[in-house]
């Protein structure tokens, strides 16, 4: 493996989409991910590529002082190599320098990989988001991490 991590360009949009739909059970569609690149100047995304292939991205939106992840994710044949903690720890080290003091990300109460990891990286768990997943109405937990 050859594994480079870049802040993201709207060039990245089919990679990212390709990681997006093998990813999540309601992946964002095209136009949204189009949008965060073009109009919303509060979005910043990274990618990891394997010679030059899009394998994980991870972004999040700047607004003042706090940081909020909307989606992170790796292909599942890189899964487990801790790609997905290598761009979570380069992103909260990019929303630091950017001047947010506490992040903030919402889980499926279900994925306990994802939670875990978050933990690890110092997130604590805030509260719960009742029926946020329109796929199945599954609850959200809201976690938190002081940068």
């Amino acid at each position: 493996m050859d594994i480079q991590l870049r802040k993201a360009t709207l060039a990245d949009l089919d990679g990212i989409m390709e990681v997006e739909v093998q990813s999540f059970t309601l992946p964002w569609s095209r136009e949204a991910f189009y949008n965060e690149f073009v109009v919303n100047h509060f979005a910043v995304y990274f990618v990891l590529e394997d010679k030059e292939r899009i394998i994980g991205y991870c972004g999040v939106w700047l607004v003042v002082d706090e940081a909020h992840i909307t989606n992170i994710a790796v292909l599942p044949e890189y899964r487990g190599q801790k790609l997905g903690e290598l761009l979570l720890r380069s992103m909260m080290e990019f929303a630091s320098e950017s001047g947010a003091k506490s992040m903030t990300l919402e889980v499926r109460v279900s994925n306990t990989i994802a939670q875990s990891l978050y933990k690890k990286l110092g997130f604590f768990e805030g509260g719960i988001r009742k029926n946020y997943y329109s796929d199945n109405q599954e609850d959200a937990l809201v976690m938190w991490v002081n940068l």
